[in-house]
């Protein structure tokens, strides 16, 4: 058995490279075939109704704004019911049928039981589910200092999805209805600072996997992976327990301009009514994966090379100490709605709060 392994180390990787070279302009035909039949068959959205977690800010809140295009009937949730309710009538504004805010925790089972028993109450139904809920960090892992955020950033990340899929699958398998989820290309693409959330992400993106083999056809899924994009996330914001925003302003050592959210939440749900499997934004992140498999040190060395940090490294969140500077501001996305309070910190490094009053617990969206 040693032998025949040792064989098929040797043989298959070539010959599937091979295979796939030949095969590739037959795989872009069908693939092209593919594409215009789901463009002339996308599903219509108008007075369907789609719960979309994480809705309070970024990613989530574009979501619905693109939903809301296409009539839809919106349920959004989140912690911020005063921020869900500037979206809600953001949402309406841009065409949403009805719109109902719900507060919820969607780390907690008995909740996300209540925000969908809610939702069948209400609507009747459920066609889509969004899952966007997430929380990132940016400190190195070896320079944490306080192991108590670990479970909280895999809870979001990972059981915040997971939660609301779980409560809502029989009512999706009703309507043969979508699950759409929110994941990264840092799930299979390593980059400093963000070991808890790639772990996370990685473990998102195999359950989803699995569970569509489970479910078949019954229920379509949809995993959406977006590299750096301009959300919150990767502006280093988290939340505190009042709802405001404290943002690290010190940059990634890769200085990249990253996407446009709204372009990547559109690409979102066009997929999604299209019936895709997945949505990539952008796709060229892709051809990272050939190198991965077949050339993981290449990988590795380039990374390490971009990568690398310019002058002293700094530690985000925790194991400096460093007080946070506080400033105020607001813009809001349609005149006459109220502002939205954000606190900035400086630009230096942080921590662990110094006080009892500083040390506040993360929240997320």
């Amino acid at each position: 058995m040693d032998l025949f392994n040792s064989v098929l180390n040797w043989v298959v990787p070539p010959a599937s490279l091979v295979m796939l070279a030949f095969a590739w302009p037959t795989l872009c035909f069908l693939n092209a075939c593919e594409w215009l039949y789901k463009s002339f068959n996308s599903e219509n959205m108008e007075d369907k109704v789609v719960i979309i977690t994480g809705a309070s800010s970024g990613i989530g809140e574009q979501i619905s704004y693109e939903y809301a295009k296409r009539g839809a009937n919106l349920v959004l949730v989140a912690r911020r019911e005063s921020r869900l309710r500037v979206i809600s009538e953001n949402a309406t504004f841009m065409g949403a049928r009805h719109v109902t805010v719900i507060a919820a925790d969607v780390v907690k089972e008995d909740e996300c039981r209540r925000f969908v028993n809610e939702t069948i109450n209400i609507y009747g139904r459920v066609d889509h589910l969004v899952n966007t809920a997430s929380l990132g960090h940016t400190f190195y892992f070896e320079e944490a200092t306080d192991t108590s955020v670990f479970p909280h950033l895999l809870d979001i990340n990972f059981w915040g999805n997971i939660y609301p899929t779980f409560v809502a699958l029989p009512y999706l398998h009703q309507s043969n209805g979508r699950v759409i989820v929110n994941a990264s290309v840092e799930n299979w693409l390593p980059l400093p600072r963000m070991s808890l959330y790639a772990a996370a992400k990685a473990a998102l993106v195999n359950f989803y996997e699995t569970l569509r083999f489970e479910v078949k056809d019954d229920i379509g899924v949809t995993i959406a992976t977006h590299g750096w994009i301009g959300s919150e996330m990767t502006g280093g914001k988290f939340m505190l327990e009042e709802g405001a925003e404290m943002q690290w302003k010190e940059e990634r050592e890769v200085h990249v301009s990253g996407g446009s959210m709204e372009e990547y939440a559109r690409l979102i749900v066009s997929g999604a009514c299209k019936g895709e499997s997945y949505v990539k934004f952008p796709s060229w992140y892709d051809i990272f994966l050939l190198y991965r498999f077949f050339a993981p040190n290449v990988l590795n060395w380039t990374l390490r090379i971009l990568l690398s940090s310019h002058g002293a490294r700094k530690t985000s969140l925790v194991g400096t100490g460093r007080p946070l500077q506080l400033e105020y501001s607001a813009k809001p996305l349609i005149e006459g709605t109220p502002p939205r309070k954000q606190l900035l910190a400086s630009p230096t490094h942080y921590s662990q709060f110094s006080t009892p009053q500083q040390q506040q617990q993360l929240k997320w969206e």
